[in-house]
């Protein structure tokens, strides 16, 4: 005599679990509530962004002034000494591949952590 396995408690049990994981799934997500203090300054000042802009000649600025590759680590490094490691880099489109790579590789050396790349939106994007 063959005894079938009666599935109605286990279908009760996995709805059971379906509802408790949808109800809870939000609140983790969301996070805790927390009151933020005032900041004394929200927008960061334009003085204190570190631009590096490589010209379609080879030619290194540093926040506007012309500087040698080969002091760019030595500059970098003093510069970024006690402030945030971020650098935004603006290279023209016509620069060879292998100086970027240099220019890269100068601002690991100097200790950047974070290097933004400024780029131009495409004329024809189809945004306003």
């Amino acid at each position: 005599m063959l005894s079938e396995i009666n599935v109605t408690p286990l279908v009760d049990v996995t709805l059971v679990l379906l509802i408790i994981f949808m109800v809870t799934t939000p609140m983790l997500q969301r996070g805790t509530d927390v009151q933020l203090p005032p900041a004394q300054q929200s927008e960061p000042k334009e003085e204190e962004r570190i631009t590096l802009t490589l010209t379609r000649e080879g030619r290194l600025f540093l926040n506007n002034q012309e500087l040698p590759r080969t002091r760019l680590r030595e500059e970098l490094s003093a510069l970024v000494r006690g402030r945030e490691r971020v650098v935004h880099f603006r290279g023209d489109a016509q620069v060879p591949y292998g100086l970027v790579i240099e220019v890269m590789d100068a601002l690991k050396g100097a200790g950047i952590e974070t290097v933004g790349m400024i780029t131009e939106r495409p004329q024809n994007s189809g945004r306003p």
